[in-house]
C-alpha cells in the first residue's frame, strides 16, 4: 500500500468509512470491557493495547482517533462499573492499562501527545481506580513489532489488544498477524486494508494459490482488476469475502472478512482477529448494533461462505433486521444440520467453537433458533429444558428430539 502523508497541524480529514470504524471500535470495547470484567470477584484487570499506526488523535472536525477513544472508552468504564459495584458494597475494581502509541511520523506522534496529554491528566486527577502509561514510539511497525513484544514480556500482559490500522502505510505480514494470535491467548487485532492492496500482495506472494481460490468461479486472473477497484456488483463481495478469509484462515481461529458497506464498490476491510469465539460473537452483536455498516454477500445462517453461485441465490447481509429475519429463518434448518454430524448432541461450548468462524448471525437470533426449533431441545447441566435464548449457558447441550422432522438421518447415497 503507498504511504500516504497527511497534514497533522489541525487533524486529517475524517472520511466516512472512519467514522463507521471508529462507532465499531468504540462500542466493542466498551463490550469487551464488560465481559472480561464482568466476575464479581475480579478486582484487578490488566490490558495492553499496541496501536501500530497512532495518527494525530483527533481530526479537523474535533473527532477523536483511535487512540483517544481507548482512553475515553477506558474511563466511562471504570466510572459507571465502579459506581455500581459501590453501591453494592463491593471493593472498587482497579484497571491498569499500557498504551504503546507507534507512528511512522515524528510529527504525528508529537501532535498524538499534544491530544492525549490533556486527557491522561483529567483520568489521572479522576479517576483514581484508572491507571494509565502511555509509551510513544516511532517506526515502521513491522520494523518495532519485536520491540513491543518485548515490552509486553517484561510486563507480563497477556490481555494485549492490537489497533493495525494501515491505511496510508506499508502492508503487514501475515505471519505478524498469526504471531501476535499464537503469542497472547488473551490478545485480539483490528485490522485495516484495501482489498486491492491484498489482491496484489496475494498475486505476487501465492499466485497459484490464489488462482485456485477462484478456480470455482471460473474467473481468469484478468478478473482480479474488478475486485481491486472495488467493484460494485454484490456478487464480487463475496468473491472479495472468500479471498479475504482464505488469505488469514492460518493467522488465528476466528477473524471476520466482511467490509465497510459501501455501495459504490467494496474496497475497504476492518477485520477482527480473536483466539476465543466470545470475542467474535460479540463482534457480530456489535455489528448487528450498527447495521449497514459492514456487509456480507452469500448465506446468512451457518456456513457462511458455503455459498455457490452455480446453484444458490446469494443475498446482500447488511446486519439489519431484514438480514437478522433471513438469518433465523436459514438457522432453523442450518443448526440441527450441524448437530447431526456430531450425532445427536452438541455440547453448547462445542457449538459455539464450531460455527462462530463460519456465521454473521447475532447471539440472540441464534439462541432464538435453539429455543423454538422443533428438532432440538437445550438441557441443563442437570438435564432440565432450556426454556429462554437468554438463559443458555456453555455448560448446557443441544440435543435432538426423539423424532426429528426436518430430513433424513441418512441421505440415499448413489452405488
Amino acid at each position: 500500500m503507498t504511504e500516504k502523508k497527511y497534514d497533522f497541524v489541525g487533524g486529517a480529514l475524517l472520511e466516512p468509512h472512519t467514522a463507521r470504524k471508529h462507532k465499531i471500535l468504540r462500542e466493542y470495547v466498551a463490550r469487551y470491557l464488560i465481559v472480561r470484567c464482568q466476575h464479581p470477584r475480579r478486582e484487578r484487570f490488566r490490558l495492553a493495547i499496541v496501536e501500530g499506526f497512532a495518527g494525530g488523535g483527533r481530526y479537523k472536525d474535533g473527532s477523536p482517533g483511535s487512540p483517544l477513544i481507548f482512553v475515553e472508552e477506558l474511563k466511562s468504564f471504570v466510572t459507571t462499573a465502579n459506581l455500581r459495584r459501590a453501591a453494592t458494597g463491593m471493593r472498587p475494581l482497579q484497571v491498569e492499562c499500557l498504551l504503546i502509541l507507534n507512528d511512522i511520523d515524528k510529527d504525528v506522534i508529537e501532535f498524538l501527545r499534544s491530544n492525549l496529554a490533556p486527557l491522561l491528566a483529567d483520568v489521572a486527577e479522576t479517576t483514581q481506580a484508572l491507571h494509565l502509561r502511555a509509551v510513544y514510539h516511532c517506526e515502521p511497525f513491522e520494523q518495532a513489532y519485536p520491540k513491543f513484544k518485548e515490552i509486553l514480556r517484561q510486563g507480563s500482559y497477556q490481555n494485549v489488544l492490537f489497533m493495525l490500522d494501515q491505511c496510508g502505510h506499508s502492508h503487514i505480514h501475515r505471519r505478524t498477524l498469526r504471531d501476535i494470535l499464537q503469542t497472547y491467548q488473551s490478545g485480539e487485532i483490528f485490522y485495516t486494508f484495501m482489498i486491492g492492496s491484498l489482491l496484489a500482495y496475494l498475486q505476487a506472494s501465492d499466485a497459484e494459490a490464489l488462482a485456485a481460490q477462484l478456480a470455482y468461479l471460473g474467473l481468469a486472473q484478468s478478473d482480479l482488476q474488478y475486485l481491486a477497484a472495488g467493484a460494485s456488483k454484490r456478487e464480487w463481495l463475496g468473491i472479495a469475502e472468500r479471498i479475504v478469509f482464505n488469505a488469514f484462515s492460518a493467522c488465528g481461529p476466528f477473524h471476520s472478512p466482511f467490509s465497510i458497506n459501501n455501495p459504490n464498490g467494496w474496497r475497504y476491510w476492518f477485520i477482527h482477529f480473536s483466539n476465543s469465539y466470545r470475542g467474535r460473537q460479540e463482534y457480530n452483536n456489535v455489528l448487528h448494533d450498527n447495521s449497514s455498516t459492514q456487509a456480507h454477500f452469500g448465506r446468512s445462517g451457518l456456513r457462511m461462505l458455503g455459498f455457490n453461485p452455480a446453484h444458490e441465490i446469494g443475498s446482500l447481509y447488511l446486519f439489519d433486521d431484514a438480514g437478522r429475519a433471513a438469518a433465523k429463518d436459514q438457522l432453523m434448518e442450518d443448526i440441527p444440520r450441524l448437530v447431526t454430524e456430531f450425532g445427536d448432541t452438541i455440547a453448547v461450548s462445542t457449538f459455539y467453537e464450531t460455527i462462530y468462524n463460519a456465521t454473521a448471525a447475532h447471539m440472540d437470533d441464534i439462541h432464538s433458533a435453539l429455543i423454538e426449533n422443533r428438532n432440538l431441545e437445550v438441557l441443563t447441566a442437570v438435564g432440565g429444558q432450556r426454556r429462554k435464548g437468554s438463559t443458555i449457558e456453555v455448560t448446557d447441550v443441544i440435543r435432538l428430539r426423539d423424532q426429528p422432522t426436518f430430513f433424513p438421518m441418512f441421505p440415499n447415497f448413489k452405488k
